[in-house]
């Protein structure tokens, strides 16, 4: 097996099954999509949250010991950090 399967097997042992992590996912974003101040958000905070929501749905979904995910989350929260302090 090559390709892309290989890559999508991969994963699925990385993340879990995309199905369920999908739901996992969408379930967070709606949660924050529907809460008050979502809309007085920037896009760019927007997105970090976005982004911090899969990468928590990938934790919940999968191995939860995979460093790579956490690491990407205090990513998504310092690139908007520094957006707030001016940095970029």
């Amino acid at each position: 097996m090559t390709g892309i399967q290989e890559t999508l097997n991969e994963r699925e042992i990385r993340y879990g099954s995309f199905k369920d992590f999908s739901e996992i996912c969408q379930d967070l974003k709606s949660v924050m999509r529907s809460t008050p101040k979502w809309e007085a958000l920037s896009p760019s905070q927007k997105e970090a949250l976005e982004m911090d929501a899969h990468k928590t749905a990938r934790i919940l979904n999968g191995d939860p010991d995979y460093v790579d995910n956490w690491h990407d989350k205090a990513g998504y929260a310092t690139l908007e950090e520094n957006i707030l302090n001016g940095k970029q």
